[in-house]
Formats: structure tokens, C-alpha cells, sequence
């Protein structure tokens, strides 16, 4: 297990499953890549309405363990077209206005994709002295049209939503950079932990559920439907969190993480503290580097919605350190995706049948 765990397959499936649009309430075209990737290695699949999907493995045990990554990125909605063909946007998720600017994009429309930029004046033109800095308010998507009406015969309307094309790369061998790395990593690591169990014939004794939520970037909306229809024992969730070791972040606030140095473990109230210190001696046990995160009152990830469900579900948090988050070159180190994979996959082994995380056996 100490050799690269990544296959050319699975970083096939990883580049297309990330170059794929999958915004928040439209997720559905990158859940039919991630559901075909792992349809080997699970006995059958669950979604609901909203497109959230669940691989399953032993779906008649009656003990449930969940894994969980969420599969939705930020964008942007059409919110306003004026007479002379210019579009201006709210957000859909956490968007983030100050890297709008000469951004191109996608605007999803029935007839298919149509190309846009998000415009900026030139340098000359802009006060000097008083530059305007770039706010939800005054960004805005120029298609080349020159009024509302050749926008719309695009297809183009109120509603239609947003995302930007920039798309998978490796720099320096072994950092991943992409859109939306916040969270598909976590999808592709879930998918990946499946695939190991399956080819080194590990019989888990219970069910395992390796779930894909939407809609967590507007609230945690999908793990709080799909926790309601699996009614888990326990959940593993894996999300990102901030590299702190970049200019302008203040490590006491944010705490000093690292790419390259390993798993997080979150600490905080919804992190149920028996099953944390499970992940923890496994992963010392097993030698699988790993740093620790307090996150104070909440976690900010699907953990919450998880925890706090079915009369509360025993929860942790595995996060990958991230570079950049919620812009278009978020960057994730290698070597931690492949150790939070090997965490969760040494960590699941370690669950008995109907394991007990009580504080007061």
C-alpha cells in the first residue's frame, strides 16, 4: 500500500470527471461519470431526486457506514440583461467576484453552451488614483451581442447558469490544479478508496455507502436529504481545507496547514471524538502522515449536516489542504490525495459490525 495508488485509469477518470461542469442544482452530467467509474466496484446504486448518488457495497447489511465527498462547484446565475446586451450575475455558491474580471466562461443554456467573458475596462481608461475594484456589482458578462435581444435568441435568459472552462493541469509532477478540486477530489477519493476494497478483496462487515452530495456549496442541502434516506451509523466525510503557507493568511486564525504533510483531522463539536481517535490511531499505526484542524463551532462541510441528523450520526472529517480555494487553479498536493485515500480505506477496516462509539461503555 506504500507504492502510488493511483492508476492511469484513475487519473483518466479524474481529469474528465473534473473538466466536466457540475454546478450547484445541475450536477447531474458529472454524477453519470462518477457513477460509471465506480459501477464496478459496488453492488448497486441509490440517487434522489435533488441527484445526489450513493454507491453501495453489502446494501443488506443492516449496520451503515458512510463515505462522503461533495460533487457540486461554484458558478454563477444570469440575473439581469440590460438593452444593450450585457449580463450581470448573482452568485451560485461561493463565488468569488475578485477573480471575475477577463475571466472567460460557459453560460448554460437548452441550446448548449455559449462563450461569454466577464469584461473589465482597459487600464486606460480607469481613474487614476481612484482605481474601482471589482465587486458583485459591477462585473459583467459581455457575449458579443450588442442588445438584449441578440442575447436572448442565444438562448440566453434570466436563470441560466455560469461556470468557467479552465480545466484540469499537473505542475512540478505532482500538484493537481483545477476548478472545483473543492470537491471533487473528495468524489474521486471515495470512488478510489471503492475501487481499492474491490481489488484487494476486502469484505467490509457492514454496509458501506460512498456517497456524492449536492448542493453543499448553498448549505449542505444534499447530505442533509441523503442522510434522511440512509439513516448511517457512522460517516466519513472528506472535504478541503486552506493551505495556510501562502501570503495574506493569517495562521492564527486559520491554523498552519500544509500541502504535502498530510490528511486533516478536524476538531470540532460535530466530530464525534471516539471515532476521531480511531481515524488518528490508524493513521499512526499505519505510518499515514496527517495534521490536525481546530474549526471551532463548525465544520462548514457535510460533517455538520451528517452529525446532527437521525438523532446524530458519528462523524469525522478528513480534509485535503488546498491552495487557492473557490477559484479557477485550486491546487491539492498528490501524495495527501493519495493519503487520504489510504486513510479512509485502512480506517473503514477498522470498523467492526454494529461498532459501538459511544462515550460510556
Amino acid at each position: 500500500m506504500k507504492n502510488s495508488l493511483l492508476t492511469d485509469a484513475s487519473l483518466s477518470f479524474l481529469e474528465k470527471y473534473l473538466n466536466n461542469a457540475s454546478p450547484t442544482g445541475y450536477e447531474s452530467e458529472g454524477q453519470k461519470i462518477w457513477m460509471e467509474y465506480l459501477k464496478p466496484y459496488v453492488d448497486s446504486f441509490i440517487t434522489d431526486s435533488y441527484g445526489t448518488a450513493v454507491g453501495v457495497i453489502n446494501p443488506d447489511a443492516p449496520y451503515k457506514v458512510v463515505i462522503e465527498g461533495h460533487s457540486d462547484e461554484i458558478s454563477w446565475y444570469v440575473n439581469y440583461i440590460t438593452d444593450n446586451g450585457l449580463i450581470y450575475v448573482i452568485r451560485n455558491g461561493g463565488s468569488d467576484h475578485q477573480i471575475a474580471p477577463s475571466k472567460r466562461v460557459n453560460i448554460h443554456t437548452k441550446n448548449g453552451i455559449v462563450k461569454g467573458v466577464f469584461g473589465w475596462p482597459a487600464i486606460h481608461t480607469r481613474q487614476r488614483g481612484k482605481e474601482e475594484s471589482a465587486t458583485l456589482h459591477n462585473i459583467f458578462i459581455d457575449c458579443g451581442c450588442s442588445n438584449k435581444e441578440e442575447v436572448e435568441k442565444l438562448g440566453i435568459h434570466v436563470g441560466c447558469v455560469i461556470t468557467y472552462p479552465d480545466e484540469f493541469m499537473v505542475l512540478n509532477e505532482n500538484k493537481f490544479v483545477c476548478r472545483a478540486l473543492d470537491n471533487r477530489m473528495g468524489g474521486f477519493m471515495i470512488a478510489e478508496v471503492a475501487r481499492l476494497l474491490k481489488e484487494n478483496n476486502i469484505k467490509l462487515p457492514f454496509g458501506l455507502y460512498i456517497v456524492n452530495s449536492v448542493q453543499e456549496e448553498i448549505g449542505l442541502r444534499g447530505a442533509e436529504m441523503i442522510t434522511q434516506t440512509i439513516k448511517p451509523n457512522v460517516a466519513i466525510v472528506t472535504d478541503v481545507c486552506h493551505d495556510t503557507t501562502t501570503p495574506m493568511i493569517d495562521k492564527k486564525v486559520e491554523g498552519d496547514l500544509q500541502m504535502g504533510k498530510g490528511p486533516v483531522i478536524a476538531y470540532a463539536p460535530a466530530t464525534q471524538n471516539v471515532l476521531r481517535d480511531l481515524i488518528v490511531d490508524t493513521a499512526t499505526e499505519k505510518e499515514i502522515p496527517f495534521q490536525r484542524h481546530a474549526t471551532s463551532r463548525v465544520t462548514g462541510t457535510d460533517t455538520d449536516a451528517f452529525a446532527y441528523s437521525n438523532g446524530g450520526v458519528p462523524s469525522a472529517l478528513i480534509s485535503l489542504a488546498l491552495r487557492y480555494m473557490h477559484t479557477t487553479v485550486e491546487m491539492v498536493q498528490r501524495e495527501d490525495v493519495e493519503n487520504v485515500i489510504r486513510l479512509i480505506y485502512e480506517s473503514l477496516q477498522k470498523i467492526e459490525n454494529n461498532h459501538n462509539f459511544s462515550y460510556f461503555k
